[in-house]
Order: C-alpha cells, then sequence, then structure tokens
C-alpha cells in the first residue's frame, strides 16, 4: 500500500523560504508521478509542482510558483521535496504531496495535464505573514 507523509510547513515572512518533505513508500516499481497541491478554503486545489520520477525532462511548475518553487526527488530515500522562496501571502495554503500509480507517461508534463493522483498525504500548512 502507498503511504505518502508530508512535513515542513510552518509560518515564514514575505520573502522566506520553507522546504516541504514527502516520505513516499510501498511503491515497487520506479515509474510513477509525485505532485505538489495546495488549497485554501473556499477555493478549489491548486496543481503546483509536478514531477515524474524515472527521468523525465524538466519538472511541471503552475504559473503561480514558476522560479520561486523547486519541486526535486531524492531517489535512494524515495524522498519529495518542495523549495519554496520567496515567499508570499497568497502561499498561504495546505500544502498536499501526491502521487499516481502506474501510468503510461515518461514526462512531467504528461503527469501534469493528462492524469491525476491516486494517492495524497494529510497536508501540511503553510502560512506567510506579512
Amino acid at each position: 500500500q502507498v503511504r505518502l507523509e508530508e512535513s515542513g510547513g510552518g509560518s515564514v515572512h514575505t520573502a522566506g523560504s520553507l522546504r516541504l518533505s514527502c516520505a513516499a513508500s510501498g511503491y515497487d516499481y520506479n515509474d510513477y508521478c509525485m505532485y505538489w497541491f495546495r488549497q485554501t478554503p473556499g477555493k478549489e486545489r491548486e496543481r503546483v509542482a509536478v514531477l515524474y520520477t524515472d527521468g523525465g525532462g524538466s519538472p511541471w511548475y503552475s504559473d503561480s510558483v514558476k522560479d520561486r518553487f523547486t519541486i526535486s526527488r531524492e531517489d535512494a530515500s524515495h524522498t519529495l521535496y518542495l523549495q519554496m522562496n520567496d515567499l508570499r501571502p497568497e502561499d498561504t495554503a495546505m500544502y498536499y504531496c501526491a502521487a499516481g500509480g502506474k501510468t503510461t507517461c515518461t514526462g512531467s508534463y504528461c503527469c501534469a495535464l493528462l492524469y491525476e493522483p491516486s494517492y495524497w498525504g494529510q497536508g501540511t500548512q503553510v502560512t506567510v505573514s506579512s
């Protein structure tokens, strides 16, 4: 059974940085899509960053975080990261790690645009104050 466990949320001031982590377990294959989403009350969930784990070119980012956030993965520990720099109050949200099942995708853009996650973490809160 796939499990995802996030950590690293917290409170920072504008222009600060945080790094979120997501430990993945239960996979018996190496090629799958991994995602970071965020959601604030009353708003739709937003796809923030996407990474295809088996190489697959550049990650995908939403326009709202491009050039500020970086998604990466450490293969040995099966841990997904989201490095968030230059944080703004509008980045305040619950951040969720998510992952897909078996896929025919071979890149992050395919994962972002054609697939939805099958597994979700419990979420970690990020609060940015001015």
